[in-house]
């Protein structure tokens, strides 16, 4: 039997402290998702419509680097979450994410939580406390690849 989404939610790590309710209301956007490995999650450039809580399995975040290809930034997992790009405008996704194992997720519709998050400040507020960290962190590896593509560390 399928746990329902908001139990899901519930238990997920990012959202460790969340009261019900919150949990509640993002579980009215959300839906079970899975992803077979080598199956994009997001791709760079298109519209960033859902936020993904991973609840099983491995997704490694990607950018394009001329004459390089596709290099891995960072590698997520279980109670991490993918996708930011949809708490900005013009909400499309500025890296790609792929599956490296089969991926069980819960994704969150980022129109309905975005409208949530308008009608709830308080609501809003306790989810960008928690996107915040997540962004710096992510920058922060995106940098540290960058360096270490174009050798600027020794």
């Amino acid at each position: 039997m399928t746990e329902s989404v908001e139990a899901v939610l519930r238990e997920h790590a990012f959202l460790d402290g969340l009261d019900a309710a919150a949990c509640s209301v993002i579980g009215g956007c959300s839906r079970h998702v899975r992803f077979e490995p080598g199956a994009y999650l997001l791709r760079e450039g298109e519209p960033a419509q859902e936020l993904y809580l991973i609840q099983e399995g491995r997704v490694a975040l990607e950018v394009a680097v001329p004459e390089k290809g596709a290099i891995a930034f960072q590698t997520l997992g279980e109670g991490e979450v993918v996708g930011l790009s949809w708490l900005v405008a013009p909400y499309r996704w500025a890296y790609d994410a792929r599956a490296l194992e089969p991926v069980r997720a819960v994704a969150v519709d980022a129109d309905c939580l975005r409208r949530e998050c308008d009608k709830d400040h308080d609501f809003g507020y306790a989810l960008m406390r928690r996107f915040i960290p997540v962004l710096i962190q992510r920058l922060q590896a995106t940098r540290f690849q960058i360096l270490d593509v174009y050798g600027g560390r020794g």
